[in-house]
């Protein structure tokens, strides 16, 4: 009975280390920067998408570049053009939303 219990101890054991090990990986890992403007990523999304806390564009084409409109929570709204891939915006504390408005640049 005795030797049975040891076993069980010792895989909850090395269970609980795994996931504390996973845990402090996870938590240990530096943050990532924002995606430089222009960079491909594969699994994006085409047009305005946004993550936790930055706001993309990801301009779907590869042989155009394309004039937005950047809804912004506290400053004007502005126009920009974007080239093929993902272009970084900004926080989505500041952008709320991007739209193509019908033309290239």
């Amino acid at each position: 009975m005795l030797r049975n219990r040891g076993t069980n101890l010792t895989a909850v054991l090395v269970f609980v280390a795994s996931g504390l090990l996973t845990t402090a990986t996870a938590a240990s890992a530096a943050p990532s920067a924002p995606e430089e403007p222009n960079a491909t990523t594969p699994n994006s999304p085409c047009g305005y998408y946004q993550t936790e806390k930055d706001a993309y564009y990801n301009h779907c084409s590869n042989k155009t570049s394309v004039v937005i409109n950047v809804d912004t929570i506290w400053a004007s709204d502005y126009t920009k053009c974007v080239g093929p891939g993902v272009t970084y915006l900004g926080s989505t504390d500041d952008i709320r939303f991007a739209s193509y408005v019908g033309r290239t640049c």
